[in-house]
């Protein structure tokens, strides 16, 4: 061979040779083998090129993602729709999965093709929708098909993809390529905000921005798109429709209330993430009732519906699939074989993604509800296909790629940018959502569920039975009840009109004509809780209640009852409606509540009443009854027990009438206190005229009530505790303590008397004339003019403030609401002049000191023990079945001055042994006591109130009976009998 020809041969050879290298070069790595490594299989056939990194697990996650999205979807659909809508999106998504896997089999060959018709029939779909479309919530955004509805502006995104991917990855120049791709984008976006919807519109406009930045377009170019965008994005405000711009205001200005805002939807969603037990209210008989209160829980709010459906253990499912999806897409979109298919992965990724975070984060309510489904979970078939098809297109041109490991052409170097990093971005941020849903769940799940207990639940009241009031014996005072009263029967009305058959069984109970029942329970509002439909008799209410339909209440009609009539009366008050003021004061009272209304029972109304129960109801958004749930049984009110005894109550009361009735006044007013110097519990309280406190039920005998309004002295008082009139002589009981306790003068002095005391040109009589007198004849024959003497020296401070130190002028802080205070002036209280005759006057009583019955035995205890004691009525509560428990009374207080009251002592029994309450003497036991007669200027012509307080047995009292008796003078030794009688009783029950 020449030399020339050896040189031509051994050039093929080289040129053979490198072939072949070239062509062991341009194999395709399989995934796991380093670059350029030898393979174990031939060079594949063109047009059967094994993918790089197509196969294996790492290859399949992407459509497992994809199909364990769209089986969260149908399963949401069948726990909130039902079977039918659930079957609809069932079938579109075999024929999604069945197109997606035909998508596959896409090449980089096919892409421009594809592209071209796609965007053609997504903008002809657009065109067609704004001549002939399908309108819906204010917008035309569909066109019917048969019995099919399309959305052309889902097809678009696809198309924009697409065609943008194709136009931006073609190797021209930028200056060629960018008005062409804006051109692209600009079409199906206006269309689209033109339906209007501003949420795909937006979305698009994003997917073409995505598609520009991983095109690698320069960083100038779309800097100054974003910048117009951003200029003009004030101008689409314009555009939003009403609701999108309520669900913007929501966002930016908090959660509203209103079931129909979108502030109320971004709340739902929230609850129903926050409240949904780990496997969620799926298979609970209320889980379609917690589901109507999410709106949209099929599309916008479908992933806060599988949460509460599927529970918290789905939720993060979700966001692991759609994470794993993003980010399959963009690592597809750096394996592909051509810049237009990369490009196609990458905008499909971006895509995706910001549908994710869009419609996660408006779930949670982190981003405005911007109206973006969740793709391939929300409904809506042409959403479904549409993705599931891009998705199997971008998985079907990553299996065409082929890396070239040493060479290849630039033009197929070129790979889209940032995508990873976007897509690291979005999984990212996927994580802090998922973070946030925990942080729900965790510190909020509590409240969050609390609030969706009681937005979906209404209850009515079950009143509990009031507590009884009884004597220091045990016996009832109030509170028997009367079971002879019709029980009331409420009926809920949209559960029984619901339920025919219930209905029908409640008209036989009642005896009623079924339609008429029928009607009247239809008349209400649907929202009415409960309704009155009958009074039965109470077996029947008691055979109702136990075995009525479900949405049936039987209220016993129960009255307070009141065994001794008007003998406790004023003392123990009585029940009634609560009024505006009750109602302002406690929002736990309804107008149909019992309360205490005066007397002890409304100063124990807390401890009487109980706890109310409660009968539940599920009820709808709109408030509409459904379903019967939880029932709290009511809890009985507390018994009171009083110190009271019944038998003395009762002796003082009629000697009390007797007295009254002597004096012929139909204005006087009479009350006797039994008081125990020792403890302060009050024995005995009578005030006459008396009420019977069953006749203001409820319900209220009306004429009664006006009656006891209009009858003269006062029924409706407890006038010993209420009614101050001046205490006359038995004040000078306080008059000489306050001697004792300053030593102004000597209790031993005998000072001059007589008729009368003139005193700065004012004369100042003796009830009759008299001798000179101490103290303790002073007191037993109640000499005024020694007292005149005595105030004198004093002077108003001393004595007022002696008075105030055994309480005169200040509430004895008995357990009684609407105590008076009485009166007690001084020279230091300002108000009306005082003159020296006013001293001289409050020396007997009279003048500026007015007090209740109550106060005058409290300090009557207190100069017969030295101890001032504040009266108590009740001295226990409880019940027999759980015991009792002392009511706290405060403890008896030592006088400063007790050790100096020895000659007042003396001088209060000189009284009963020889002086003015000489009718004591005859009892059995030693008694020491005071009398007075005051005028009154309330009382007509010659009035008076007549007093007397005594303490037996005197040498270590354990009663103070002191009692008042309005009327002529001669009435004035009533008192006397009255307290005798009562003092008898006290001390002798027996007798």
């Amino acid at each position: 061979m020449t030399g020339r020809a050896g040189r031509q041969a051994r050039a093929l050879r080289r040129l053979t040779g490198r072939l072949r290298r070239a062509r062991r070069l341009l194999r395709p790595v399989p995934r796991g083998r380093p670059a350029g490594a030898a393979a174990p299989r031939p060079v594949a056939r063109p047009g059967s090129v094994r993918p790089t990194g197509g196969g294996g697990v790492a290859g399949a996650a992407g459509p497992v993602a994809a199909g364990v999205l769209v089986l969260l979807g149908l399963a949401n659909l069948l726990a909130v729709d039902g079977v039918a809508p659930a079957g609809k999106q069932a079938a579109v998504a075999v024929v999604g999965l069945a197109l997606m896997v035909l998508a596959r089999r896409l090449r980089a060959e096919a892409l421009t093709v594809v592209a071209v018709g796609v965007y053609a029939v997504a903008v002809a779909g657009l065109v067609v929708v704004r001549v002939a479309g399908v309108s819906a919530n204010g917008a035309t955004r569909w066109i019917a098909v048969g019995p099919l509805t399309v959305q052309p502006s889902e097809l678009a995104k696809a198309g924009v993809l697409l065609l943008l991917a194709v136009v931006l990855g073609s190797g021209r120049p930028e200056w060629q390529r960018l008005p062409v791709a804006l051109v692209v984008a600009a079409v199906p976006v206006a269309l689209t905000a033109l339906q209007p919807d501003l949420s795909t519109a937006t979305l698009l406009a994003l997917a073409a921005v995505a598609v520009l930045v991983t095109s690698r377009v320069s960083v100038r170019a779309v800097a100054g798109l974003v910048g117009a965008a951003v200029v003009a994005a004030p101008l689409a405000v314009g555009l939003l429709r009403p609701y999108q711009a309520e669900r913007l205001a929501a966002f930016l200005g908090g959660s509203g209330q209103d079931p129909g805002g979108a502030g109320w939807a971004v709340e739902q969603a929230r609850i129903a993430v926050g409240s949904a037990p780990l496997w969620g209210h799926a298979g609970d008989p209320l889980a379609g009732l917690l589901a109507s209160y999410l709106p949209e829980r099929d599309t916008d709010l479908a992933p806060a519906s599988v949460v509460q459906q599927f529970g918290p253990v789905a939720g993060a499912v979700l966001a692991l699939a759609a994470g794993v999806l993003v980010w399959r897409l963009a690592v597809a979109a750096r394996e592909c074989r051509t810049p237009q298919a990369g490009l196609v992965a990458a905008g499909m990724a971006v895509l995706f993604g910001v549908e994710v975070v869009v419609s996660t984060g408006g779930n949670l309510g982190l981003l405005p509800l911007a109206g973006v489904p969740f793709p391939l979970v929300s409904f809506g078939g042409t959403a479904l296909v549409v993705h599931l098809v891009a998705i199997g297109s971008v998985f079907g041109l990553r299996r065409d790629g082929v890396r070239r490991a040493l060479w290849s052409p630039p033009s197929l170097r070129r790979r889209p940018r940032l995508v990873r990093v976007l897509a690291a971005g979005v999984v990212a941020v996927l994580l802090g959502f998922v973070a946030t849903a925990a942080t729900l769940q965790g510190a909020g799940g509590a409240a969050l569920a609390a609030t969706a207990h009681d937005q979906s639940t209404r209850c009515v009241p079950v009143p509990a039975t009031r507590g009884a009031i009884l004597d220091r014996g045990g016996a009832v005072l109030a509170g028997a009840t009367e079971r002879t009263a019709p029980s009331r029967v409420d009926a809920v009305p949209a559960m029984l009109l619901a339920d025919p058959a219930e209905l029908a069984r409640l008209a036989a109970l009642l005896g009623t004509p079924q339609a008429a029942l029928r009607a009247r329970l239809a008349a209400v509002p649907a929202t009415t809780p409960t309704l009155p439909v009958a009074e039965v008799a109470p077996g029947l209410g008691d055979r109702i209640d136990r075995t009525g339909p479900a949405g049936v209440l039987v209220r016993p009609s129960v009255r307070r009852a009141y065994p001794t009539g008007t003998l406790f009366g004023p003392l123990l008050g009585f029940v009634g409606r609560p009024g505006p003021a009750d109602l302002r004061a406690d929002s736990s009272l309804t107008a149909d509540d019992v309360v205490g209304r005066a007397g002890l029972e409304a100063q124990y109304d807390a401890v009487l009443r109980g706890v109310d129960g409660q009968q539940c109801f599920s009820v709808t958004p709109a408030g509409v009854p459904v379903a019967p749930a939880e029932r709290r049984a009511p809890v009985r009110g507390a018994d009171v027990v009083l110190a009271v005894d019944t038998a003395l109550q009762t002796r003082l009361a009629r000697s009390l009438l007797r007295a009254l009735d002597t004096t012929r006044n139909p204005r006087a007013i009479a009350s006797a206190v039994a008081l125990d110097p020792r403890t302060g519990q009050v024995r005995a309280m009578v005030s006459l005229p008396a009420y019977d406190g069953a006749v203001f039920g409820p319900p209220t005998d009306a004429a009664a009530a006006a009656a006891l309004a209009r009858a003269p002295g006062g029924p409706m008082l407890q006038h010993a505790t209420r009614s101050a009139v001046p205490p006359g002589s038995t004040f000078k009981l306080v008059v000489a303590a306050a001697d004792t306790a300053s030593g102004v003068q000597d209790p031993g002095l005998v000072v001059p008397t007589g008729a009368e005391l003139t005193v700065a040109g004012h004369t100042f009589h003796n009830w009759r004339p008299m001798g000179p007198m101490a103290m303790i004849e002073a007191l037993a024959w109640s000499n005024d003019v020694y007292f005149y003497k005595l105030a004198l020296a004093l002077g108003p401070e001393r004595l007022v403030g002696t008075a105030r130190a055994l309480g005169v002028g200040s509430p004895t802080g008995v357990d009684l609401p609407g105590e008076s205070g009485g009166l007690l002036g001084s020279p230091s209280a300002g108000g009306e002049p005082w003159y020296v005759g006013t001293t001289v006057q409050l020396g007997i009583g009279q003048g500026p000191v007015e007090v209740t019955p109550l106060q005058n035995a409290r300090w009557t205890a207190a100069i017969a023990t030295g101890r001032l004691v504040t009266p108590r009525l009740a001295v226990a509560t409880g019940s027999a079945a759980t015991g009792f428990s002392p009511v706290p009374a405060p403890p008896p207080r030592p006088l400063p001055f007790a050790a100096t009251l020895g000659p007042v002592r003396d001088g209060m029994r000189a009284v009963v042994a020889g002086g003015t309450g000489s009718a004591l003497a005859r009892l059995p036991f030693p008694v020491g006591a005071k009398t007075g007669t005051a005028q009154d200027g309330s009382l007509p012509g010659e009035e008076y109130d007549n007093w007397i307080t005594a303490a037996a047995p005197f040498d270590d009292p354990s009663v103070v009976v002191t009692v008042l008796v309005q009327g002529p003078p001669h009435a004035a030794t009533a008192p006397d009998t009255v307290a005798a009688e009562g003092l008898r009783q006290a001390l002798l029950p027996a007798g």
